[in-house]
């Protein structure tokens, strides 16, 4: 069965707004969503290949050298579907973006053998 790479995104400003909430609020979208996505995570395991993880801040390697970088990604995870379609709707009732400041998830078809 074909396998993706599915890519949690969130926009800097979106992760700063949540980051300067009161902690009290933070705690509280945690405490709402960390039992939804175990949920997800178990509705979903059969299609889960790697849980991946989530990520930090990005270092960047060009032919200029090393250097701080940013970008959306803030972590993956591998599923297994039928189609990239298919793959897309395992994640439109996802936590990260129903209940965490999460901007989206990108979903890509591996066109080489992804790690397990």
């Amino acid at each position: 069965m074909p396998k993706f790479l599915a890519v949690y995104t969130m926009k800097h400003e979106d992760f700063t707004r949540f980051r300067n909430l009161p902690k009290a609020e933070q705690d509280a979208i945690d405490a709402a969503g960390i039992p939804q996505w175990i949920d997800w995570e178990e509705r979903n395991a059969a299609a889960i290949v790697n849980r991946g993880g989530m990520v930090g801040k990005t270092t960047r390697v060009t032919l200029a050298g090393v250097s701080p970088a940013a970008n959306a990604i803030c972590g993956y995870l591998i599923v297994e579907a039928e189609t990239a379609e298919a793959a897309a709707r395992l994640f439109v009732d996802h936590p990260h973006i129903t209940v965490f400041p999460g901007d989206g998830v990108d979903i890509m078809p591996f066109v080489t053998d992804p790690p397990v």
